[in-house]
């Protein structure tokens, strides 16, 4: 996977650090902010590494990678989620590192606005698709080892209403997915925009 060949530097506002990317703010205890660039508006996502720091170390690899970058909304379900991160615009399934253990127990809870690893049954089959919710989901959240739950490492600091207009898109059922965009909500760009020192509230 090739590294972006520009990557605009980030500015931790609390110590005046510049960094390369949000690895570089991983490493200097800077929760890093990820903007999402698509084409209904921007999303921006403050990670929480203090209590999901194999989560957040995973979607900052593939953030700084250039993984998400043309990559889709491929399932929106109004009053649930909006999930991505897997797919190209021309349906093709992006190739990922191998899995992460799930963090789902670190009692982050699967509110509105905040974002979570998509997985399969197998807990610990996250690799690089996400999800946003899009209202309390409360059944997603981790329970007990039968009931694993689905990992929350951030939240949606700015853009919440750029949320609300890709749950609200026409969608329809395909090979892809139950409820797959009829206009392809594309990810243009990912990138670390910002940081800030202390844990995210």
């Amino acid at each position: 996977m090739h590294r972006w060949s520009a990557i605009a530097f980030v500015f931790a506002a609390a110590s005046g650090t510049a960094f390369a990317n949000c690895a570089d703010a991983l490493k200097s205890g800077t929760p890093p902010r990820v903007k999402l660039s698509t084409t209904q508006g921007d999303i921006v996502i403050a990670l929480d590494p203090a209590k999901a720091p194999i989560t957040s170390e995973n979607f900052a690899r593939y953030v700084d990678d250039g993984h998400y970058n043309g990559t889709i909304f491929h399932r929106v379900i109004d009053n649930f989620m909006i999930q991505g991160g897997g797919l190209s615009s021309e349906l093709a399934e992006k190739q990922t590192r191998p899995p992460i253990r799930n963090e789902a127990s670190n009692g982050l809870r699967n509110d509105a606005y905040t974002i979570a690893m998509a997985r399969t049954s197998n807990p610990n089959s996250a690799t690089a698709q996400f999800f946003i919710n899009a209202k309390d989901n409360d059944f997603l959240n981790y329970r007990d080892d039968m009931n694993p739950g689905y990992a929350v490492f951030g939240k949606v600091v700015e853009g919440r209403e750029v949320v609300d207009k890709i749950r609200k898109v026409p969608v329809k059922r395909s090979a892809l997915s139950e409820a797959q965009p009829l206009e392809n909500v594309v990810i243009r760009k990912a990138e670390c925009v910002a940081g800030s020192k202390g844990q995210q509230k």
